[in-house]
């Protein structure tokens, strides 16, 4: 690039407005990325008490269904699961965190009424049913939690990326252009000012 810009006062002013956004641009990304950074460790935190939970929840979910299936065999409880609609009411909400959208999912009541009838049905039937409604909210939290530290995880990638273009790149490639047209714009004044001392002083002797 120092060799490509042609060594002028114009582009001197140039450069010296470029360096500054750059740099005002790395201070700003760097701030961003510091950002992103700690909400990324704070949703990574969440994740791993999610993971956890679903893992207990699960659990309890399937010892209960274990349960159900003994109480009422397994070709009925197939049967009541199959009456039970697809749970379709999901609202997901979106909230930008330093320009990155992300999703939240509103909270699923995990305790909620039988979908089925109490007719040929007994109490393990519906232990059961609470216990995956509860696997339903838990899981779709985990979902959101997530999907928002793979965002995340982008972003910082895309910011630390730009962070390292103008740090390595950008930045430096300026200041080496900056020097080299101030030297070549000094190395010229300096040879403006011996050829006019040299002009005065021939001029002084030719009035002798």
């Amino acid at each position: 690039m120092a060799g490509k810009v042609v060594p002028t006062r114009g582009n001197l002013v140039r450069l010296a407005r470029s360096l500054a956004l750059a740099r005002k641009g790395h201070d700003l990304l760097e701030q961003k990325r510091q950002v992103l950074m700690m909400e990324l460790t704070t949703t990574i935190a969440a994740a791993r008490d999610l993971q956890k939970e679903v893992a207990s929840v699960f659990a309890e979910a399937y010892d209960a269904l274990q349960k159900a299936n003994v109480s009422l065999g397994i070709e009925t409880v197939e049967e009541i699961a199959h009456s039970i609609p697809e749970e379709r009411r999901f609202a997901i909400r979106l909230h930008s965190v330093m320009g990155v959208e992300i999703p939240e999912v509103d909270p699923i009541e995990p305790k909620t009424s039988p979908a089925f009838s109490f007719w040929e049905t007994s109490g393990s039937m519906d232990v059961a049913y609470l216990a995956f409604r509860r696997v339903l909210a838990v899981l779709a939290k985990l979902a959101e939690v997530e999907n928002a530290v793979y965002r995340l995880a982008v972003q910082i990638r895309r910011t630390h990326r730009r962070v390292n273009a103008l740090e390595k790149i950008v930045i430096p490639t300026t200041l080496t252009s900056l020097a080299s047209i101030s030297s070549v714009l000094e190395e010229g004044e300096r040879e403006d000012f011996v050829r006019m001392k040299t002009a005065k002083k021939n001029q002084a002797e030719g009035g002798k």
